[in-house]
């Protein structure tokens, strides 16, 4: 007999996928421990959750899936034969009305005028930023910068300035971070450039001391000076998304953690291995959270399913408690499909959101 964690590790299903089917009927352990309600799986099973987890990767429905599952033991291949086709047949369907689609957006956005305030070809803008203030606002946001090479404009980071004020972002689509900085020196209309993290992390290695630096925006290059040292170059040329319309989140139950204690709780605690995000990539451990009636934050056992738990990217979110830089941060919790928010307590402009993982298949 294999464990539920055994057959997990050589199905490819999760343990919470395994006890989704399981309560859904589709593939019953053949023991439960009636004491500990511990499952158990018969050797022959295996082939059925590896069987089960290729239908569910091509996304054949549930229905569709039990159908198949019970024409397999059987050997009623017409059966099998038949739902495969009709599957495939609609993939290609859908396929096919995705493009269309596609198509209609990209024509759309080739007619379509750039809806940014300011663009900064033409542009001269000269800034006076306090580099101690500068340098934490980029360790606050740099951990969130992307790294797909399909989305380039997602690697690097956004330098956003209106009047007296700017704001510098970083999203990689799973997390998003903020941090705001105070200038002298514009006071005009608003300007964005998105500097690649590279020449990012440049101007980042200039900032050691007090004293203001300087910042210029010329047409498409970007310039951080301090004292005879400079760090210079081109700016990404892409628009950034504009990061305003995915912060505005409703509210929800804010929780104040001790973050060593809580970074401690994550290291050692449970995790579950989640899917990965892009075809070909890495699978990450995901860390399950629930929030008790009195405020307590907790890493859930394996097994515990309630459907207020949020489940987040452990090493995202050891990320964003690292970038908080503050021995006691506030996490912001709305539904389970809501951004995990983490605030500063003296900062709330300085901010990070991550998004949560779906537990079931």
């Amino acid at each position: 007999m294999r464990s539920i964690g055994e057959m997990a590790r050589d199905s490819g299903l999760g343990v919470s996928a395994l006890r989704f089917y399981d309560r859904a009927g589709v593939l019953v352990p053949a023991r439960v421990d009636p004491v500990s309600g511990y499952r158990w799986y018969a050797p022959e099973q295996l082939d059925e959750a590896r069987l089960l987890a290729r239908l569910r990767r091509a996304g054949m429905p549930l229905a569709d899936v039990r159908l198949v599952l019970a024409g397999w033991s059987s050997a009623d291949s017409d059966l099998v034969r038949g739902l495969l086709q009709a599957h495939l047949r609609r993939l290609e369907l859908g396929l096919a009305d995705a493009r269309s689609e596609f198509s209609t957006l990209r024509a759309l956005l080739d007619h379509r005028e750039n809806p940014m305030s300011t663009s900064s070809g033409t542009v001269t803008v000269r800034l006076s930023v306090p580099a101690a203030e500068l340098a934490a606002a980029l360790d606050a946001v740099r951990f969130a910068a992307g790294a797909d090479p399909e989305l380039p404009v997602l690697g690097g980071v956004l330098f956003d300035v209106e009047d007296d004020v700017l704001r510098v972002v970083a999203t990689d689509r799973y997390r998003l971070a903020v941090a705001r900085v105070g200038t002298t020196g514009h006071g005009g209309p608003r300007v964005q450039v998105v500097v690649p993290a590279p020449l990012a992390d440049a101007m980042r290695a200039l900032l050691s001391g007090d004293e203001p630096v300087r910042f210029t925006v010329d047409g498409d290059r970007v310039t951080l000076e301090t004292g005879d040292r400079q760090a210079a170059g081109q700016c990404l040329a892409y628009d950034f998304p504009d990061y305003r319309r995915l912060v505005h989140l409703p509210s929800g139950r804010r929780v104040l953690v001790d973050v060593p204690a809580f970074r401690k709780a994550l290291e050692t605690g449970p995790v579950r291995a989640g899917e990965a995000r892009e075809q070909g990539g890495a699978s990450h451990d995901l860390s399950v959270l629930r929030v008790a009636d009195d405020g307590t934050v907790t890493v859930c056992e394996d097994g515990d399913d309630a459907p207020d738990n949020v489940a987040l990217d452990r090493g995202f979110l050891l990320d964003a408690l690292a970038a908080g830089a503050r021995d006691r941060l506030i996490l912001e919790f709305g539904a389970p499909t809501a951004p995990l928010a983490v605030r500063r307590t003296d900062d709330e402009d300085a901010f990070s959101l991550l998004m949560p993982v779906r537990l079931d298949t």
